[in-house]
Parts: structure tokens; sequence; C-alpha cells
């Protein structure tokens, strides 16, 4: 197969149609049917399905095409180095997260401070097993979760069969996020039998809606008031506006400085929260500086750090 062939392939799965993909590259439909083909032939695996309705990528397709992006990024960066009439190559970083607002405000310093020429960085923030499907299927660079004693078997059996392995960022004690007039707001530390009485904040995880899965220590207990939400939006004004509270790192940010404080909850529990890759993805420059940007703001920021 040759690099063109990679090229079309990749436009394909973009646009979800060869058509599509033909005008954008400027080539013929048959150009790029004939290259799927071929490159279908070679490999062995069907890379996409065809329907009335368009052009799907398969299971094995999915995988296929994230060696293909690392093949064609590197041989773009190759050209970049040594050629002197070469076009500056537009970088790429993507990264999947549970919903923490260290990595966004990471994020966006990682972007302020980048200075190529061009670029397409993305941050999705987004349900634990779509973090792993996403990095499993080459979708994201990396992805940010946490581990805990609960939950690190399961974890750590479904990333074995996405083929990712945790890299450990920090390690703290679990606390809860309340509004500042909160009646535990005051408090130096809360019990779990403290937070009975409170409505509980959880983010919402779809199919995969095991206590496992979850993005908060202790969702296994019974909680008899309980808010689901998907965005972080909805759980800041639900902290900043109303009574309830979450359980998460203790790491606070800018964001969250104004009518929210972190208080410990009473635990011997340890969360870690750290980045997944794929075994078989060596990591960009661009991801390893954003990890970089990660430690640095828990650094800063971090309340009740107890170290790796």
């Amino acid at each position: 197969m040759t690099l063109q062939q990679l090229r079309y392939l990749i436009e394909i799965a973009a646009c979800g149609s060869i058509s599509q993909a033909a005008h954008n590259l400027y080539t013929s439909q048959s150009s790029l049917s004939v290259a799927v083909k071929d490159v279908e032939a070679e490999v062995g695996v069907t890379i996409f399905e065809r329907s009335n309705r368009g052009i799907t990528t398969t299971r094995e397709g999915m995988e296929f095409l994230g060696y293909a992006r690392q093949v064609v990024e590197q041989a773009d960066l190759m050209e970049q180095r040594y050629s002197r009439t070469a076009e500056p190559v537009e970088q790429h970083l993507s990264v999947s997260s549970q919903h923490y607002t260290f990595c966004v405000e990471s994020f966006l310093e990682f972007v302020d401070e980048y200075e190529g020429s061009g670029y397409t960085f993305t941050l999705r923030e987004c349900r634990t097993a779509e973090i792993i499907e996403d990095v499993r299927d080459f979708r994201s660079d990396v992805g940010i979760l946490f581990q805990s004693s609960f939950n690190k078997q399961v974890i750590g059996r479904a990333l074995e069969d996405a083929n990712c392995a945790f890299h450990a960022l920090f390690t703290a004690r679990p606390h809860i996020f309340v509004n500042a007039a909160h009646p535990l707001a005051s408090e130096k530390m809360v019990s779990l039998d403290d937070l009975a009485t409170w409505p509980r904040y959880t983010f919402e995880q779809g199919n995969a809606n095991s206590f496992y899965y979850s993005e908060e220590p202790f969702a296994e207990l019974p909680a008899n008031k309980r808010v689901i939400v998907s965005d972080r939006g909805t759980l800041s004004n639900l902290l900043t506006h109303h009574m309830g509270y979450i359980v998460s790192t203790g790491v606070m940010s800018s964001e969250m400085n104004t009518g929210v404080v972190a208080v410990p909850v009473d635990t011997k529990e340890i969360m870690t929260v750290g980045y997944i890759v794929h075994n078989e993805r060596q990591l960009s420059s661009l991801a390893l500086k954003y990890i970089e940007k990660l430690q640095l703001f828990i650094e800063e920021y971090q309340v009740g750090y107890s170290g790796l």
C-alpha cells in the first residue's frame, strides 16, 4: 500500500462518503474506490461497509485507520523536517477525558501557548467507556480517567481488552465539592454518613451505567437524592446555586474558585488519576506537552495532594 492510498482512506472515513472525499481531494470516485478495494485485499480486512446511507467504518477499519493516521503523520513530519520546500504540516492532538476542570484548563493553556502555523486540537469530555473506546480506536491520543480500589479490577480488565495502559498522574483523597454556603462547607472533614441527607450529583454514563464506570468514588453507596448530569456547565450551576455535592479529587481551578469549596472525605479510599494510551502508539511531542501541562496545573491547584 502507498501513502496516497492511506490518505484516501483517511479522508473517506472523515467524510463518510466517497463522493465528498473525491471532491475534497480533487480526484475521481473511481480512484478512491480502487484504493479502498486494493488496500482491503492487501490487509485482509473490510475497512468500510457500504449502504444506501453512505459509508461507515468497521471495527477493524477503525483500528487500521488509527495506524494509518500515525504513518501519515510521521511521514508528513519527516517531509517537513528534511524538505526545504515542504509546506508546514498541520499538527494534531486529541484528548478524551472524564469531566475534570483541570483537564480543560490545561488544554486551554496548551492551545494558547502553541506556536505552530496550523493545527487541529480536540478535547472530548465524555463517558468512561467512551474514553477507553476512543483510545482503543485511535480517535484520541490520550484519555484521562481515575481508578480506585473499587473500580481498578474492572477498569484494568477493560484497558487490557482495549490494548491500553494506565499511567498515574497523581493520587488524592476524595473530596466533596459544595456551595460555599453549604452547611458542610465549613467542616474540616466530612464522613460518608454526613452526606446521606444531601443530593448527590453524578455524571451520566449511558449504556455503561455501571458503578465501576462512574466518574465519582463511592458510586456504589445508596443515595436517596441523586441528580445526574452530562456536562460540567450544568454541574457548575448546581454546585453554585443548590445544596448538593459531588465527590471528586479536590483539585480546584479558577472556574470553581468562586462560590465552591472542596472538603476532604474521611476515608481510606484513594483516587489515582492518570492517562491511558494505546500500547501500539508512541505519544507525540504534543501529547507529552499536554501531559506536562496537566502535571504543572495539578501541582499548583490540588488540595490535599497525597503524592504518587
